[in-house]
């Protein structure tokens, strides 16, 4: 079921394809046992999902679908998103070096995926007010990537989701991250044209990779 792409250093790099949620969640947690104990390098999980909705640990009810559509309640923080196909996640599960700032590895994956957005041509930004990765203009904001994050004994797992070519009505059920004066945006509609995983892969590692590195025991 997995692809081993590279071994660089202390990053251990997969590439899943797609994947359930429930399965990859599991992988995460066997990962993360195994980077705590020093069984395992730091790793990093790229996937995509099949259509899912999941919780973390501030969603309101109100955040919810209101037709019952299913939702997995998981162990990050953050509120309720959608993952699906057509969006890159990734899961990086390190040790980090400095295991109480939190708050700064999260700046540290926002900037990677700026990074990412901006070789495509993609003007996005981060807000200290809402995290993620956003496109603000005359428009407004649009969230084109989450994140959301669970430490246990310094070591990180859930990650980062990045609209690359979704279907965006997914997220009509939902009030996506609870911010309910945002919408949600993709890099092909941003772009005005599609673009595929496949081309967004390797930018992907080429700027998230580096900094894992070097943020990571």
């Amino acid at each position: 079921m997995t692809s081993l792409l590279t071994v660089e250093k202390a990053l251990i790099v997969n590439d899943l394809g797609l994947i359930e949620y429930q399965d990859g969640w599991k992988l995460q947690k066997d990962i993360q046992a195994k980077v705590i104990t020093g069984e395992l390098d730091s790793t990093l999980l790229l996937l995509e999902h099949p259509s899912v909705y999941t919780a973390g640990r501030r969603t309101e009810v109100s955040d919810r679908p209101i037709d019952g559509t299913p939702v997995v309640d998981v162990d990050r923080g953050g509120k309720i998103t959608w993952h699906g196909p057509g969006q890159i996640v990734g899961y990086p599960i390190i040790k980090l070096k400095n295991s109480t700032d939190v708050v700064g590895f999260v700046r540290e994956l926002e900037t990677a995926l700026i990074s990412v957005c901006a070789e495509f041509g993609i003007e996005a930004k981060r807000f200290c007010e809402r995290s993620g990765v956003w496109v603000r203009d005359a428009k407004g904001d649009r969230k084109i990537a989450a994140i959301g994050l669970r430490v246990a004994k310094g070591v990180t797992m859930h990650g980062f989701a990045l609209n690359v070519n979704p279907d965006l009505s997914a997220y009509n059920k939902i009030i996506p991250c609870g911010i309910a004066d945002a919408k949600v945006t993709s890099m092909a509609v941003e772009l005005g044209k599609n673009i595929t995983i496949n081309e967004v892969m390797p930018i992907i590692q080429k700027h998230i990779c580096p900094m894992l590195k070097r943020v990571s025991v």
